[in-house]
This record gives C-alpha cells, sequence and structure tokens, in this order.
C-alpha cells in the first residue's frame, strides 16, 4: 500500500467495503496463479426467456485445477523479481497442453424475491447465499490458445458489460449501470471511437447500425446511405423483439447511502469459515498492513467494524496493533 493512512481511512469510513477487504486479506487475496482462482461476476444480471419472463442471475466460474495460494512474503518476492509472473505462468501452461478450465455455474433468484431478500441482491459487496440460490452448472470455459500477437489480441481487446445478447439485460445494481457507459467511454478513449472494427472485437455478425465516421474508419462506412433513423431508404430499424423487458419497482427515487445495510454478518461468516492457521494468517496480514497508519482513529475505527463482524476477528487485531477495542462498539 503507496499510503496506508489513506487506503484505511476510505476503508474505515465504507463499513461496506468490510467483507471485501477480509477477502483481500486472507490467502484467498493472493491466488498462486490465474489458473487457480475462481472468478465471480460479482454483478446481478437480468435473464429473460422467450415468452418475455425474466429472472435474476449471478455468475460464477469455478476453477478445474484446484484452489492454491501464495503467502505475503513470496507474493512480494515475486511481485519484485517478475511483475509477469501470472502472465508467464498462463502462457507456459497453455503453451504445452495444461489447458486451464473453470466450470460455468449461475445462481438464479425470481425477480420478486428482490423485494424480500435478507441482502440488497444488487449491492456488489453483498453474496447470495448459495444454501438460498444453489449453483446451477452451465458447461465449461477452457483456454487452450495463447495469442498470436499480444498488443493485436490482448491490449487492443475491449470488453464491455453494456454489450449484451438478447436475453441477457441489466439490472439495478448502481455499479453495472455505471459500467455501462463507463467502459465503453473507456474503449473509446483507449483504442479508438471503431475500435469494435479491430478483428479481436469484431462480432462474427456484423451489426447493422447507424455508427458512422471516427478516426481509423477502416470499411466503406455505410457507402452513401443515411445516419437516420427513420427514414425512407430501407435502412436499419429499432429491433422492437429486444427491447430491455420491463420489471416493476417501487419507493422514492433519492440520493441514499447504504449506512442501513448490514455490512458485518457476511465478513464475520467468512472469518468464522477459516481454519485456524487461516485466521491467523489474516489477521497477522491485517495487523503488518495498518501498523504504518498514521492516526490512531483511523485504526479504532477499522478495529470496531472487524469486532462487528465478529468479536474475535475484531479482538486479535487490536492486540496484534497494541490497542483495545473501542468502548462505543
Amino acid at each position: 500500500m503507496k499510503n496506508p493512512t489513506a487506503v484505511w481511512d476510505f476503508w474505515s469510513h465504507s463499513p461496506e467495503s468490510l467483507h471485501q477487504v477480509t477477502i483481500l486479506m486472507s490467502d484467498r487475496g493472493i491466488p498462486a496463479t490465474l489458473r487457480h482462482t475462481h472468478g465471480f461476476g460479482s454483478h446481478t444480471f437480468k435473464w429473460v426467456n422467450a415468452e418475455g419472463k425474466g429472472v435474476w442471475v449471478k455468475y460464477h466460474f469455478k476453477t478445474e485445477q484446484g484452489i492454491k495460494n501464495l503467502d505475503v512474503d513470496l507474493a512480494a518476492k515475486l511481485a519484485g523479481e517478475n511483475p509477469d509472473y501470472h502472465t508467464e505462468d498462463l502462457f507456459n501452461a497453455i503453451e504445452k497442453g495444461d489447458f486451464p478450465a473453470w466450470k460455468l455455474y449461475v445462481q438464479i433468484m425470481p425477480l420478486e424475491d428482490a423485494d424480500t431478500y435478507r441482502f440488497d441482491p444488487f449491492d456488489v459487496t453483498k453474496v447470495w447465499s448459495q444454501k438460498d440460490y444453489p449453483l446451477i452448472e452451465l458447461g465449461r470455459m477452457v483456454l487452450n490458445r495463447n495469442p498470436e500477437n499480444y498488443f493485436a489480441e490482448v491490449e487492443q481487446a475491449t470488453f464491455s458489460p453494456g454489450t449484451f445478447v438478447p436475453g441477457i439485460e441489466a439490472s439495478p445494481d448502481k455499479m453495472l449501470q455505471g459500467r455501462l457507459f463507463a467502459y465503453g467511454d473507456a474503449h473509446r478513449y483507449r483504442v479508438g471511437s471503431n475500435h469494435n472494427q479491430l478483428p479481436v472485437n469484431r462480432p462474427k455478425v456484423e451489426a447493422n447500425n447507424y455508427q458512422r465516421d471516427g478516426f481509423m474508419r477502416a470499411d466503406d462506412n455505410g457507402k452513401g446511405s443515411v445516419y437516420y433513423e427513420p427514414n425512407s431508404f430501407g435502412g436499419p430499424a429499432e429491433s422492437t423483439e429486444n427491447k430491455v423487458t420491463p420489471f416493476e419497482v417501487t419507493g422514492q427515487a433519492a440520493q441514499v447511502g447504504h449506512n442501513s445495510d448490514d455490512h458485518y454478518t457476511q465478513a464475520g461468516d467468512l472469518y468464522r469459515l477459516l481454519s485456524a492457521e487461516e485466521k491467523t494468517r489474516l489477521v497477522d496480514t491485517i495487523v503488518g498492513a495498518m501498523k504504518p497508519v498514521e492516526l490512531e482513529e483511523i485504526k479504532l475505527r477499522q478495529i470496531g467494524h472487524f469486532y462487528k463482524a465478529d468479536p474475535e476477528y475484531g479482538t486479535r487485531i487490536a492486540e496484534g496493533l497494541g490497542l483495545s477495542v473501542p468502548q462505543e462498539v
């Protein structure tokens, strides 16, 4: 951490970060390789079938290589000696035919459950219990080819959560809503306004739309066709069957925080799930990260969050820092 005081000041003022901070500081925070870690969609999406019936979904990619992690000292050593370690490991595994694979699962929630579930299902700082919404296996993702040219196929790739196929839609997840726009803006700035013409980004079936002009346009640019809709010249028309399906909403539109939410249960559950050795490593990592924090009030505020998640969790970190748990906790 370049500025631990600022980092922990932010986290201590944002208790919704506690679950993710616990993951980050635990063994799970430093995967041994990209092949030995799970992947999570984080955001909630909506699936809609041919009849227009929708459900909320979350995506999970479960590694078939098993989970492996690095300890803090080895991770720091590798970061200094070989910052491309993860990319190199992935490349070498694929090169020798040891193709890494992940099984794709989804959790499915009925639309109406969102109104009554004990956590906000659209809050990326929360997870859905797999007891409530079990994982359903869909398929596999296998990485079986390395790029021929890293720049062309990797550095110029432009993925966006706003690029949907019919049947998949966005949810009211506030961070997802922001990313629907922000990722496209970032791609236009980083790669160019016509980034979707590049082979790595170009759709298999060419889009039939009115997107014209811009830097580095490489095709016929729509020739002499008009660039507005509706028109009298047989141009592309709106695909009404692919409109976003409606869903019922209630409440008031306002700028509100999440301070009334339960930020501690899931972090505490995760702590109690760890083995004794994993708990010790977690505590030691957090204590080491918090020791350079310059203001004691920041440390005490953050200790209070850990204590609310689990009294043992907060007490052990306080003891490691030579402090006491605040009386007001």
